[in-house]
């Protein structure tokens, strides 16, 4: 059985190359707590060339809804989540497949994100709320 699910990519939500929390308490407010209400989830992509929040997305209630991305497993995120997953990768093959898929635009980021997401990982230890754990090593 086939289900059509909406994709929300952390990407498009964080607000710019240092907000990775920023944009985790966002997806958690506008994308997974009006659905645990059984409204649509709405928020708008973050544009990052203008450097600013742009174009609305919607995602009905009933719609299967799938969010990726540093920062989103946090302790409030996984307790209205159905399933929780952890990717857990090497530092070498992260940020070669980072460079791979935004090139030089992500190079001179790659220390402050990387910052972030260490904080991220000490803070809310996403691996030990995930339902699910995959080693990509």
């Amino acid at each position: 059985r086939r289900t059509a699910v909406k994709l929300v990519a952390l990407d498009d939500l964080y607000p710019g190359w240092d907000g990775l929390a920023a944009g985790s308490g966002y997806a958690l407010a506008r994308v997974l707590l009006p659905r645990t209400r059984g409204q649509a989830a709405s928020w708008q992509r973050w544009d990052w060339e203008r450097e600013r929040y742009d174009a609305v997305e919607v995602c009905p209630s009933g719609r299967a809804l799938v969010l990726e991305g540093s920062g989103a497993l946090t302790p409030a995120s996984a307790a209205v989540a159905a399933v929780s997953v952890w990717l857990d990768a090497p530092d070498g093959l992260r940020r070669r497949r980072a460079l791979e898929r935004d090139g030089e635009t992500y190079l001179p980021h790659w220390d402050r994100w990387a910052t972030q997401e260490d904080e991220h990982i000490r803070r809310h230890d996403p691996r030990g709320l995930a339902t699910r754990v995959f080693d990509l090593g």
